[in-house]
């Protein structure tokens, strides 16, 4: 195949050209056209992820070539998110097998994980037990396993097929004797037991935002991002129940994107406490176990 293509600099420019003139959405790991063709592009060529420029300037296989144009077509043409194509997203330093059988993660509450959740937990040593709802790849819960390491730690989703990608890093990061994953709806595939931290990024995203999705998030499963007429169907529940599953001390945080308008509306009497994360204090919020409503 005869291209007009020669090094890593010529395959980013066209890249980067190509992503733009294609009207891409970002949000699912990089925000921009560069950083997504650079990622791409080392991705295909087995080469360091944070290493592009000692490369610019290598002469490429013919071979090499033809397949990172392949996947630049698939990024542009199909619309797909960049890590259903190379089947890994990265989170705080660690990286995460994914594939269309869960939304790609990329949550707010992991930067507060890297901190062990202080100072709203005042000894990170001490959490014997955390519980994740929604898990989806179960990033979260293997970030959380790091966070408190003598906890151990309950991960629940209601899809089966989320679970077995879930079940792939758990393994990859060799903590099958520190999380048990359940398959079911919330709190209900649960032995009775008591959390220290429960974190959950659930779907909260509202009917007129879902039907306005980019094409990019419309290959994510829509049962982990649609979260009713005002995103607040799955979090209501969670607020609702648990009380029941912390310990006093407890505290229970919950991740919403850009549903804090609606967040208030709809817990407006409670205690909410937005916590500071690179978004601002708008996506993710605390209650602990005595500000919860009774059950």
């Amino acid at each position: 195949m005869t291209t007009p293509f020669i090094t890593v600099r010529d395959l980013l420019r066209y890249a980067v050209s190509r992503f733009n003139a294609s009207g891409l959405a970002y949000g699912h790991g990089s925000d921009n056209a560069y950083d997504e063709a650079a990622y791409l592009i080392l991705h295909t060529l087995h080469l360091p992820l944070d290493t592009l420029e000692p490369f610019f300037d290598a002469r490429l296989l013919a071979s090499e070539i033809e397949e990172v144009l392949a996947v630049i077509a698939r990024r542009a043409d199909e619309r797909l998110p960049a890590a259903y194509i190379t089947h890994e997203a990265w989170m705080h330093g660690r990286r995460f097998y994914v594939d269309e059988r869960v939304i790609v993660p990329r949550s707010f509450i992991g930067e507060l994980l890297e901190d062990g959740l202080q100072p709203y937990v005042a000894d990170p040593d001490e959490v014997g037990a955390v519980l994740e709802l929604c898990t989806g790849s179960a990033s979260l819960a293997i970030l959380a396993a790091h966070a408190f390491p003598n906890a151990d730690v309950d991960a629940v989703d209601i899809s089966a097929p989320a679970l077995e990608v879930a079940a792939l890093n758990v393994t990859e990061y060799g903590l099958e004797d520190r999380i048990a994953l359940f398959e079911g709806d919330l709190f209900a595939p649960l032995p009775e037991r008591r959390y220290d931290v429960i974190i959950a990024n659930p779907p909260y995203v509202n009917s007129a935002s879902m039907a306005e999705l980019p094409a990019e998030y419309r290959h994510e499963p829509a049962l982990a991002l649609a979260g009713g007429n005002d995103g607040m169907d799955i979090v209501r529940r969670i607020v609702g129940e648990a009380r029941n599953w912390l310990t006093e001390e407890g505290v229970l945080i919950v991740e919403i994107g850009n549903e804090r308008a609606h967040v208030e509306a709809a817990f407006g009497g409670l205690d909410l406490v937005w916590l500071p994360t690179s978004a601002g204090e708008d996506s993710v919020f605390l209650l602990s176990a005595n500000d919860l409503p009774a059950p």
